[in-house]
């Protein structure tokens, strides 16, 4: 199971926010392969009307450099949202404090549970996956380095898929953490799906290691599509991750219902 889909339910019709409510207006930021001038002030205005702002007002431009500009265009948009149609991943599993993860882990598994966390591709960017592992951790939170029943094995930046599948058999890993900060052309993407594939490859189906990805712009409901177990977006704190960690590998004891009096 990667995650629940769940629609709001509320059946909300929304608009944009900007000056009174429900008047549609947006702040849009993008830049454009044009020196700064006039003629790229009314490039912006063009391109942000056909994207449907209208009136759209060029309120901030600046030159990027000789031959680009920096833009931002308010202006009103007219579409609403349906907050009964948007699908989100909503977390299927309770959040765990380190006491409690530890405690799971020893009783389920009687063993450290073992990850093994990189930053794959040519992505140079440790921030994300430091943030999760060591123990300083991220947002007030300890890292995983942190749980003393966690075993973790941090790569680091710029670990090649055939390196870190070698290192997660020698480490005999329960879970592969990977962050992906890059995100030009996809790579991302691309480097996430040869990851998994590698994996489905080097072990059999009821051996391999739980697949984690994170970063930010990963939408978490690509997960199948992806190949992987989970994906985490921004926001992420480590005990997000040790509490799934928990959940598919040393889950806690289903309580017994309450009986009818």
């Amino acid at each position: 199971m990667t995650g629940q889909k769940a629609s709001h339910q509320s059946g909300h019709i929304v608009r944009p926010y900007g000056d009174t409510t429900g008047d549609g207006m947006v702040q849009l930021s993008f830049t454009l392969p044009i020196p700064h001038s006039k003629v790229a002030e009314g490039a912006a205005a063009q391109l942000a009307n056909k994207m449907g702002m209208d009136p759209a007002l060029v309120v901030h431009s600046k030159p990027m450099g000789p031959d680009f500009t920096f833009f931002v265009v308010y202006g009103r948009v007219h579409h609403l949202v349906d907050t009964s149609k948007v699908e989100v991943v909503e977390r299927d599993f309770p959040l765990l404090s380190p006491k409690e993860a530890n405690a799971a882990i020893k009783r389920s598994l009687r063993r450290r549970l073992t990850v093994v966390g990189a930053c794959i591709g040519t992505d140079a960017h440790t921030v994300g996956i430091d943030a999760i592992l060591n123990i300083k951790g991220f947002a007030g939170e300890k890292g995983l380095e942190y749980y003393r029943e966690i075993k973790v094995v941090n790569l680091g930046a710029q670990v090649s898929v055939p390196q870190l599948v070698d290192r997660a058999i020698a480490e005999k890993a329960d879970a592969v953490l990977v962050s992906q900060v890059v995100t030009q052309r996809d790579a991302h993407l691309l480097n996430t799906r040869e990851m998994s594939a590698a994996f489905r490859e080097a072990y059999p189906a009821d051996k391999r290691p739980l697949l984690i990805v994170g970063g930010p712009r990963f939408d978490e409901t690509m997960a199948d599509e992806l190949g992987v177990d989970r994906v985490f977006a921004r926001g992420t704190t480590p005990a997000d991750v040790a509490s799934f960690l928990v959940h598919r590998l040393a889950p806690l004891p289903t309580r017994p219902s309450a009986k009818a009096s």
